[in-house]
């Protein structure tokens, strides 16, 4: 446990140093590197990126030595490498955006293909054409049908207050024990997120300035709670608590190599529970993944690419069959910096976890939630330890 204790202590570190540097009092400066600590973590006492730096290449090569399994070093290498390239970009020191990609989240995406995202573009026709929207354009169809499936403002709350009661009794009667457990729908306006999981609080925050369809509140209520983020983060709460997992596994790090995971046990959700129902959430689930692999592309486009909001606007809201308005909204945290890669977590942690999940057997399901959800992995970790296992 001694690497993962000074990995922990390290990545606190680096976070007082990161929230020393004056930023704005908005909602993602305020969530600094570690938004979310479920257990108290004694700060590494650094003096500057510079030992910050020495220290993580010295427990780099310490972790070669003393890590306990092949896949917590494994792990823990990846781990330090991603802080290293968080280092660098806090540094203001030169890092290519395809660096911080593949050096933090830990994942090979950078544009998704055209060939790609037409994929879902046809299920979404398909769908379409089941639930009797035909006879137009794509566009057309979808607008039409989203326009009837949309859910009043005034009751998007009561609506997904509902749907996580009924995750958490599919969560119990599956997967673990959580019927002592609850987070209770609040809604927010102003924020750069569509729904967030406080978990100190207990609270999902509900942005009220997005609509929403009866599927992306379900999206939300497994994404956010059950059995997403916090049943993720309470089961590493408790076996941090109980010994059985590294001080590391306490902390939620942004933009680092445990965030596709994280992401992507969220966004599976409801394939975890047997929860994707007729051809409108099959529709959902690929509306949900070409908007989310857009914003990938809309990440790219401006940092790698260097194209404004202005011209990447027009193209996320044509692809991804948003209006632009909307599609602007969206997309208005890729300017801030620590965040900047982090989108590519959501869909590149979807697509890892779903990789490997799709074969699965029911009765290897059990077995898989505990190596998912019980140690700390990135897609690379994820994949190939569970087809050695």
């Amino acid at each position: 446990m001694l690497i993962g204790n000074e990995l922990a202590g390290l990545t606190a570190g680096i976070d007082a140093l990161y929230r020393k540097t004056p930023r704005s009092d908005g909602f993602l400066d305020k969530e600094g590197l570690i938004p979310v600590a479920m257990a108290k973590v004694e700060p590494a006492p650094l003096r500057d990126y510079i030992e910050a730096r020495e220290k993580l290449e010295a427990l780099a090569t310490r972790n070669a030595g003393e890590a306990e399994t092949q896949l917590r070093h494994d792990y823990v290498a990846e781990m330090i490498d991603s802080l290293l390239a968080l280092v660098t970009t806090f540094e203001e020191k030169p890092i290519s955006f395809a660096d911080r990609v593949a050096r933090q989240i830990r994942v090979k995406t950078q544009l998704v293909p055209d060939a790609e995202l037409d994929v879902y573009r046809q299920t979404i026709r398909e769908k379409l054409d089941e639930l009797g929207y035909a006879g137009g354009s794509l566009t057309d169809d979808f607008n039409r049908w989203e326009a009837q499936a949309r859910v009043p403002k005034e009751a998007v709350l009561a609506e997904l207050k509902g749907l996580i009661r009924e995750g958490r009794e599919r969560v119990s009667a599956s997967m673990y024990p959580f019927a002592h457990e609850w987070m209770e729908p609040e809604g927010v306006t102003a924020v750069p997120f569509s729904a967030y999981c406080d978990y100190p609080t207990r609270k999902v925050l509900l942005n009220l300035d997005f609509p929403y369809t009866r599927f992306s509140l379900k999206h939300l209520a497994t994404h956010e709670v059950f059995p997403g983020h916090l049943v993720h983060m309470n089961l590493r709460e408790r076996a941090v608590a109980e010994g059985k997992m590294p001080l590391d596994g306490a902390q939620v790090v942004t933009s680092s190599a445990s965030s596709a995971l994280f992401e992507g046990i969220a966004d599976n959700g409801m394939f975890f529970l047997d929860w994707v129902v007729g051809p409108e959430d099959e529709l959902g689930v690929a509306l949900q993944r070409l908007r989310s692999a857009m914003r990938c592309n809309a990440a790219w486009m401006m940092h790698a690419q260097g194209m404004s909001l202005d011209e990447i606007v027009p193209i996320v809201a044509d692809k991804a069959l948003q209006d632009p308005v909307t599609a602007r909204s969206r997309l208005a945290f890729l300017n801030h910096n620590l965040r900047a890669p982090f989108v590519f977590a959501y869909y590149g942690g979807d697509m890892a976890v779903h990789d490997v999940w799709k074969a699965v057997t029911p009765d290897e399901r059990q077995a898989f939630w505990s190596f998912l959800y019980d140690h700390m992995h990135t897609p690379a970790t994820l994949k190939k330890y569970w087809s050695q296992r």
